[in-house]
């Protein structure tokens, strides 16, 4: 075959497209195991984040095991569907359903005695998603750790929220306004809020907003807010 001719070029063109094809699916197939391990590490020690926990790579499951005591996927009305793994739900999928066909992952762990629920976060930022866990203390009240993080928020403004200070905020801070109320007592559950221009230290329920970041911030107080109520009937009974 003539190599200066329009038929040749297009051949050579082709086949040079479906080996590259072929090669790049090949690479993304092999990895895709390696990949969902890091995902599965990266969720384990994001939730034992919330509880000061830090580990090796290599020791990041077996920590999460012993910790981590109890896996509930709970229903709309406080109850536990036993059918459900909770480490395998998919929040982004399951925000887009009903409100009584979602199930709520959450975790109870215990550290130093103490019994601690960590809560699973999905959420709309400014650009794209926002995400996180909080954990609480065993009053189901108090936050004693939390961890955010985002897919394409401003660099320097709302992508702030994935830094370590931001989630230290949070600790101390309350989801009730009267800890001797019932969590389904109408206007007890206040949440907390990110609050633009800063908030006083003794505010059980704001945390400082992040400078230039207002759109995301307030995006983080939906996100808690929303995620959280989901599970008072939970606490209320348990």
């Amino acid at each position: 075959m003539d190599r200066n001719s329009n038929a040749y070029t297009f051949i050579f063109a082709v086949a040079l497209v479906v080996i590259v094809a072929a090669v790049l699916a090949f690479t993304a197939t092999s990895l895709k195991p390696l990949q969902d391990n890091n995902v599965r590490n990266e969720k384990m020690q994001n939730i034992l984040t919330t509880l000061n926990i830090t580990s090796e790579k290599s020791e990041i499951e077996s920590n999460f095991n012993l910790y981590i005591k109890q896996q509930i996927a709970l229903k709309s009305d406080g109850t536990i569907d036993a059918n459900v793994n909770a480490f395998t739900i998919d929040l982004k999928k399951e925000i887009k359903k009903p409100l009584n066909e979602q199930r709520f992952p959450l975790y109870v762990a215990e550290k130093d005695g103490k019994t601690f629920y960590i809560v699973p976060l999905f959420g709309s930022g400014l650009w794209d998603a926002i995400w996180g866990y909080i954990a609480l203390d065993a009053d189901k009240n108090t936050i004693v750790g939390a961890v955010f993080d985002h897919k394409g928020e401003t660099p320097g403004l709302g992508a702030e929220i994935n830094q370590q200070w931001f989630g230290d905020l949070f600790i101390g801070k309350k989801i009730l306004k009267d800890a001797n109320q019932g969590f389904t007592s109408e206007g007890n559950f206040v949440s907390v809020k990110v609050v633009k221009g800063g908030t006083p230290d003794d505010n059980l329920h704001g945390v400082d907003g992040i400078s230039g970041g207002t759109i995301t911030s307030d995006a983080v107080s939906k996100m808690v807010q929303e995620r959280l109520s989901n599970y008072l009937l939970y606490f209320q009974n348990n």
